[in-house]
């Protein structure tokens, strides 16, 4: 079994990456904005969702331990 050992800060912004990342993909595919609005929020959330959550989830499985 592996274990991995977070701090309270490290989850927070794991967290909120994976959101802004929901929330980009969510606006790519909603219909409240005009077409170039919505794009544009949505490739900009979806792009910082995964630039983020990348080094994030890196460094989190680098932390985990063989018991």
């Amino acid at each position: 079994m592996r274990t991995t050992t977070l701090t309270f800060p490290e989850l927070i912004l794991i967290a909120a990456t994976r959101g802004m990342l929901g929330a980009g993909i969510a606006l790519l595919i909603a219909k409240r904005l005009s077409d170039e609005q919505r794009e544009a929020a949505g490739i900009i959330l979806t792009l910082i969702g995964v630039l983020t959550t990348v080094p994030l989830a890196m460094e989190a499985f680098g932390k985990s331990e063989q018991k």
